[in-house]
């Protein structure tokens, strides 16, 4: 593992820590010497990240199942955190529900619009807003949301109207709470990933045949992107490194987004 341990002395909360990012996250800030809680919806999923983390040498503590989309569990997963550490300094909201891909003439509002909002931005702003006084009253920390490259450009390949607005509205989300924040010594900022393999777009179908050439045609850098990719930046952003850096959003795109 590379690097030093950058977080030593912190405390990281992950959501969606059993798949995908937030695994990738909650491993890698455990790495470098943070102390992880993080949750998920799954289970199993959970399980299966603290025995990752236990192969590794590390320790993950899990709260499950944990829905992002409900307020309670939101308090719920910040109330069990507080409990075992007393102070938030990261809060990484990983968590995602995986979004319904449809044109936008053809997208049912209450079917699949509603709820990929939902699980765009319900499980971005619930986390924040039950860990914000903590953070608050321990004089801040740092909040990374996910935003995606699709924030800022469609998809020729899968119709995703209610993903690219939800995807959005996180940016905006994010840098409010950047200007809210500030004062109170609560940093915010996005990372917008392009492909990932996760387990979510695996299941999607985006890592095969001609959409995977199609995909891999438009990154410079000639591959997609792994859980790891990106929890290097979230690293960065919840380390003291990055103690001036808010209201920002890091591309972490194989170079999608300069092409």
């Amino acid at each position: 593992m590379l690097g030093s341990a950058r977080l030593s002395g912190k405390v990281a909360l992950v959501t969606g820590a059993g798949a995908g990012i937030g695994q990738g996250c909650a491993l890698l800030f455990a790495a470098q010497g943070a102390a992880v809680v993080g949750c998920d919806i799954d289970s199993a999923a959970a399980e299966r990240t603290q025995e990752l983390a236990r192969e590794r040498g590390l320790s993950v503590a899990m709260v499950h199942p944990c829905d992002m989309t409900d307020p309670a569990g939101a308090e719920r997963f910040v109330a069990e955190a507080m409990a075992l550490h007393g102070r938030i300094d990261a809060l990484v909201t990983a968590g995602a529900i995986p979004p319904h891909m449809a044109p936008a003439a053809e997208m049912d509002f209450d079917k699949q619009w509603t709820p990929t909002i939902r699980g765009e931005i319900d499980v971005a702003f619930l986390p924040c807003r039950a860990a914000w006084p903590h953070m608050a009253a321990t004089g801040g920390g740092s909040i990374i949301n996910f935003a995606s490259v699709n924030a800022f450009r469609g998809s020729r390949n899968f119709g995703m109207i209610a993903h690219c607005a939800g995807k959005s509205a996180v940016l905006g989300l994010t840098r409010q709470l950047a200007v809210e924040g500030g004062p109170l010594g609560i940093r915010a900022n996005t990372i917008s990933p392009g492909m990932v393999l996760t387990p979510a777009t695996a299941s999607a179908g985006a890592h095969q045949g001609g959409t995977r050439d199609a995909l891999l045609a438009r990154i410079p850098l000639g591959r997609v992107g792994t859980p790891e990719d990106i929890a290097w930046c979230a690293v960065y952003l919840a380390s003291d490194e990055a103690a001036w850096v808010t209201g920002g959003n890091f591309p972490v795109d194989g170079g999608v987004m300069a092409g």
